[in-house]
Parts: C-alpha cells; structure tokens; sequence
C-alpha cells in the first residue's frame, strides 16, 4: 500500500473514540494508584489485561525487568511499530508527569490499529517501558533487543507546551570520592587532610566553569558525604553530580572534562580522587521530523496545533533517547496545563486526571493511531523516516 486512506483514519479515530470511557478508566484507575519505578505490578497487570482480551500476545518480564512487559498483535511480512507505554510515577507527587495518560493513549491507538489493520500490513507491538521516572527500563529494553526489527517508536508525553518533538538532553551521574587524611583540627592542625575541602573547591570550581558550558549542558552536585564529627578533619568526603549535555557526545566530553576538574582539585589540595561514572544513563533524544511531523498533522485534527521548541530550550532528559538512537522514534509534547506551569508539581498531577487530561489522551491515542498506520502502510514515508535517522546519526545530532 502506499499510505493509509482518509477512510481508515476514520475507522481509527472512530476505534479510539468508542473507546473513550474504557481509555479514561484505564488511566483514571493508574491515576488513583500510583506505583514507583519498578514496583508498577498493578500498572502491568491492568493493560496487559486489556491488550490480551483484545488478543494480543503478552511477554511478561521482558529484559529481567519484572514489569516490563510486550504485547504483539499481528506476524506478517510488512513493517513493525511500536508504541511506547508508561506507568510508574513520582514520590509523594503520583503522576505528576502524565504517564497515566501516556499509558492509555499508547492503550488506545494499539487497540485500535489492532481492530482496523490487517496482519498483512505488519505487525503493531505495545511495549510496556517501566522506571522512566529513575532507572530508565527502556534502556535494558532497547540494549536486550526490543527494537530490532522495529520501524517505529510511537510515544507522547503530556506538558506544559505544544511542541511536535522534545528537546531532551543526554544525562548521566558521576561519583566523586576524595581521600584525605584524618587528624584533630586543633591539636594537630598541619596533619590533617581535608577531604570535603577539597569537594567543597570542586563545587567551587564547577560553579565557575559553569557560566561557559555551552547550550543544553549543565551540572549539579549534591554532598552525600561529608564526614561525621566537627573535631576530625574529614579524611573521606564523597559528592554524586549530574551532568547533562545537548548530545551524547557532547555529554561524554563533559564528562571528561570534569573527571580533569577533579584531578585538579585534588592536586591543589594534597588529596587523591576517584571520579566514577555511574551506569549507561541517557542518550540524548533524536527526533525524527518525518514522523513527528505527522503526528503533528494527525492531531491538529483535534484542534491541538503543535509548534517547534524554543530555541535554546531544554527540559530535561529521559530513556526515550536510547530508542531514538535506533530506530525513528517520536515525543511530542502536549499540553495539559499553561506554559507557566511545570511538570512535577501537585499542579500537574491534578491536571492529569482532569477533564483536560482526558481530551489531550484521546485526541493523542488518535494521532498515534494514525502515525503508527502511515509506518505501516506507507513504504515510501517509513524509508524516508529510516534516511532521516541515519542522517542524523552521521551529523552527531
């Protein structure tokens, strides 16, 4: 085929809509109970629920990931897409960022496509994506092989802002320990090494060369040890940092830089320095405009006109960036409340489960539904999304 009819964009937006009530019960019921990073089993069970009633095949525990979960519908020799599910929420805050919402639109448009495509015209895969709020389970899933053979990566996210792609950055954490040498402050003053000193000159350090770092790159540090007792010169002190930075590549020079700050330090200071990056973290996200495009086109339908970021804008990082690495993926944002809001705010939780919430859910179920369709059914726009991608990936972007 070459690309969906206005007839099945209808029959789409009709199989999302008659699932309206069941959709918003769906993320209602996640909404009202909220469950942290790896701990979303009640999250799990309830959409794997609704996709295996629709027939869908379930995969439980997928990459080791206890709530990680796939759910496929259809086998056939045509493409394959994804629409990436999430469910876990914050602390004390519940779903304050929306992924009540994010779960039942990516529900609806895999139960819909379900119901109007026919398993010759590929194959629709909804994958279960826990802890994107802190571990990140899409990047064991996407290094166990998850995305192989997939075309697409279909997601939305709700926000403050209506913009057709996310402006995330690559992220990671690094450790950084300081070895001094212990002695009485007073008694023996000249013996003494002083490890948080020396973390206190790094944070000095890292505040200077903060105001240079260029656009999207940034650090900050906490102390999470910094001794025990005030009438003992600190001879261990240690301080975790995030670092952040507008591509990966750009992130890994930050890193190293900063691993040469420490050292520095620790020069000036007569101390030694451990300076340990902490796991993969986050790849920086890698918009596909092609596609996001489309989805921009598929929601305006629904009123909802997207625009592109501001420039020099970025909102923080997350594990949608090492899918986006591999194959074209979409994160559009959409907004749930006005732009002088925030994510992560009680604000925003109470905006998820509102009538606003629900609106924006459905009408993004729609446009994923209708996206995901054009991927499958349009060989000539999912080889220009693929081309979009690999020049990307060869500029660094």
């Amino acid at each position: 085929m070459d690309g969906p009819s206005e007839g099945m964009y209808g029959r789409l937006r009709h199989e999302c809509g008659r699932r309206a009530d069941d959709l918003w019960e769906v993320s209602r019921t996640l909404h009202g109970d909220p469950e942290l990073a790896y701990e979303e089993h009640r999250a799990a069970r309830l959409l794997t629920g609704r996709l295996q009633q629709a027939g869908f095949e379930i995969e439980q525990g997928v990459a080791g990931l206890d709530t990680a979960f796939l759910a496929r519908a259809g086998n056939g020799p045509g493409r394959c897409v994804a629409l990436l599910l999430e469910y876990d929420a914050l602390p004390e805050l519940g779903h304050a960022c929306g992924h009540n919402l994010i779960a039942a639109a990516g529900l609806g448009a895999a139960l819909a496509l379900h119901s109007v495509l026919d398993e010759t015209q590929g194959t629709v895969l909804a994958v279960g994506t826990p802890a994107e709020e802190r571990g990140g389970g899409k990047v064991p899933l996407a290094e166990a092989g998850v995305f192989d053979g997939v075309d697409a990566a279909l997601m939305f996210h709700p926000g403050v802002h209506d913009w057709s792609w996310a402006p995330l950055t690559a992220q990671t954490q690094v450790r950084v320990s300081f070895y001094g040498q212990a002695a009485h402050p007073t008694g023996d003053p000249t013996r003494g090494i002083d490890a948080l000193a020396a973390l206190i000159q790094l944070f000095n350090t890292a505040a200077v060369v903060s105001r240079r770092l260029p656009s999207g790159s940034h650090l900050q540090g906490i102390v999470t040890d910094g001794g025990r007792v005030t009438n003992v010169v600190p001879a261990y002190a240690e301080g975790l940092f995030g670092l952040r930075a507008a591509t990966s590549t750009a992130l890994d020079a930050l890193v190293a830089d900063f691993g040469k700050w420490s050292e520095g330090v620790a020069v000036s200071t007569g101390t030694t320095v451990e300076v340990t990056r902490l796991g993969h973290g986050y790849a920086h996200f890698r918009d596909n405009d092609v596609l996001s495009d489309r989805f921009s086109e598929h929601i305006a339908r629904s009123g909802i006109q997207l625009t592109q970021p501001a420039g020099g804008v970025f909102l923080g990082s997350s594990d949608i960036g090492d899918v986006s690495r591999r194959v074209p993926s979409i994160h559009p944002f959409v907004a749930i409340l006005g732009g002088e809001e925030s994510d992560h705010t009680p604000a925003f939780a109470r905006a998820a489960g509102s009538d606003q919430g629900r609106t924006v859910m459905l009408a993004a179920a729609e446009a994923l539904a209708c996206t995901a369709a054009d991927v499958l059914t349009d060989a000539a726009l999912s080889a220009r999304a693929w081309a979009r991608l690999r020049e990307k990936a060869a500029a660094g972007l």
